[in-house]
């Protein structure tokens, strides 16, 4: 947590905020209230992965992006669940004492779950959504899933976590599209936020566990999708992501039909990592055209 960040790749100012479990940390850079981007990072990394898109927004736009509890610069504390259910009433304190008026949602991953029950409650302030590698349903009858997710919440599983830094070191990397963009100094500044054993047990393998534990609330996420519907979404997608594969994108088509998607064809589960180019290609466009009017259905 005391590891060096790179400022010249995060050149970003530190602030923080205190909800009833803990002191969470995030980047507000940029202005404008009618052009607010809210960014949430998912598992195993914070706020470091949405530099590029902050990078380049913030001058026309303001950019938000929190590390959850647990995570990035924010507090870890002991004693607590760290399930996407407590993260996303995490995430709801978080923008409700912030109040950063009405924004546009960009969520990577776990973030996805952890910010659509926001989304869903709040439709008025979530201006657009735009969806980058994840989902908002139960993986029950997906096979591969399944498979992975007994795994991964075993005690195997568990162990592989605090002991081999399995999700930084084995999975983090099989999901990128091209190994050789994450480089040394890149993989730095996720590892070192997990350098102890009690972190990678607590923290992030009660993550992996949900995959198939959390089912409920990923399949009370799906039953609201409707909600979504209401909103302009744009799907950007990484075509070699080794975690999500193309059904699980073919799944939003079907859910989303209005929704413009992106797929970039070379990048894996963080295309905003591998090809920010790419990924700002279509979200600029996107987050700059005035969103139509809005109403709560």
């Amino acid at each position: 947590m005391t590891s060096i960040i790179d400022r010249d790749a995060y050149p970003f100012e530190s602030h923080w905020l205190r909800i009833d479990r803990g002191r969470v940390h995030y980047v507000d850079e940029g202005s404008g209230n009618d052009d607010t981007i809210v960014f949430v990072h998912g598992t195993p990394t914070w706020s470091f992965e949405w530099r590029h898109l902050i990078s380049a927004l913030s001058p026309s736009h303001r950019c938000i992006a929190l590390d959850h509890l647990g995570f990035g610069l924010s507090d870890r504390p002991h004693g607590v669940p760290y399930t996407p259910e407590w993260h996303a009433e995490n995430f709801a304190q978080f923008i409700d004492r912030l109040n950063p008026g009405p924004f546009t949602l960009v969520v990577h991953d776990y973030g996805g779950p952890i910010a659509f029950p926001f989304a869903i409650a709040h439709p008025e302030l979530v201006k657009r959504v735009v969806i980058i590698n994840s989902w908002m349903w139960s993986f029950a009858g997906d096979r591969e899933m399944e498979s992975r997710g007994k795994v991964a919440g075993s005690f195997v599983g568990r162990l592989l976590y605090r002991w081999a830094n399995f999700s930084l070191r084995v999975l983090t990397p099989g999901a990128y599209g091209d190994r050789k963009k994450l480089t040394k100094q890149i993989h730095r500044q996720y590892l070192e936020r997990f350098t102890d054993r009690w972190s990678r047990g607590a923290v992030l393998w009660p993550l992996a566990r949900a995959l198939l534990r959390s089912s409920a609330f990923f399949d009370s996420l799906w039953q609201d999708r409707g909600k979504l519907e209401t909103r302009p979404v744009l799907i950007i997608w990484g075509g070699k992501d080794s975690a999500f594969k193309p059904h699980q994108l073919a799944r939003w088509r079907g859910t989303l039909p209005s929704a413009r998607v992106v797929e970039i064809p070379t990048a894996g589960h963080w295309p905003h990592e591998e090809d920010p180019q790419a990924v700002l290609a279509a979200l600029t466009p996107f987050v700059s055209i005035p969103a139509r009017a809005v109403a709560t259905r």
